[in-house]
């Protein structure tokens, strides 16, 4: 049962995800939580991330903007290996307090919604970005979608945004996986837990492509903002305990 309950889960958070240019961990890592415990969720949802995002490259291949994958990867190599050594030394959960506040002000910059662009993003910027995002992916299991205010003011919306971050962060899947797997974190359970979550992204991923061909740009960036605010205020929740103690 809990297998079955995880893969209808992930179902419908693939499906939002692809539409709101990510999101899916936001449901998926409380709920491995709650069944495996707090060690499993980044080795789980690396896996089920891993799989969900490689079948997206092939759906989206021809939307991929290659010269921001080309700056952004080899920041984020380096930052997935430590953010990965480091989840087996230690856990800083409290950094999702800090990626919470980044998205709120991310998403009131943009005027929620009303602005295309805060700023004029450069390709070179998702070197340095690469590697702060998967350090801290690598380190909790997942950032959100901390990445995506620099996608939306490179200009990146709708299958383009969701090809190019598919691309990356798959490499960063990939290195997580080996690096949790070379130092003993990646547990048979935690794996099969990954499957049922990556398995589940095959029928929503190829659902939710052909809603996505017919949303325009704009309800795209509202998508995309709204899983920013919820994101944050999720991340928000999951550590309430260290904000009442503030």
């Amino acid at each position: 049962m809990p297998i079955v309950s995880l893969t209808l889960v992930s179902f419908v958070a693939w499906f939002i995800s692809t539409l709101a240019g990510g999101g899916s961990p936001l449901v998926l890592v409380p709920l491995v939580n709650f069944l495996l415990g707090p060690a499993a969720v980044a080795p789980a949802i690396t896996t089920g991330m891993l799989l969900g995002n490689s079948q997206r490259i092939f759906m989206f291949w021809r939307h991929i903007n290659w010269p921001v994958t080309l700056w952004f990867l080899p920041g984020a190599l380096t930052g997935a290996v430590l953010g990965a050594y480091a989840f087996t030394k230690i856990h800083l959960e409290w950094l999702e307090l800090l990626i919470a506040v980044f998205l709120l002000v991310a998403v009131f910059s943009f005027g929620f919604g009303k602005k295309e662009r805060t700023f004029t993003a450069k390709a070179w910027q998702f070197l340095p970005a690469g590697f702060l995002f998967a350090f801290v992916s690598g380190l909790i299991g997942s950032s959100g979608p901390a990445m995506n205010p620099l996608y939306l003011n490179y200009g990146l919306l709708k299958e383009e945004m969701i090809a190019t971050k598919a691309t990356s962060v798959t490499v960063i899947h990939i290195v997580k996986m080996v690096t949790y797997a070379a130092f003993g974190a990646l547990t048979p359970q935690s794996l099969g837990y990954g499957l049922a979550i990556g398995l589940a992204a095959a029928p929503a991923n190829w659902g939710a492509q052909h809603l996505l061909h017919k949303i325009s740009d704009v309800q795209f960036r509202q998508l995309v903002l709204g899983m920013m605010v919820i994101a944050a205020v999720f991340m928000l929740w999951e550590q309430r305990d260290l904000v009442m103690f503030w």
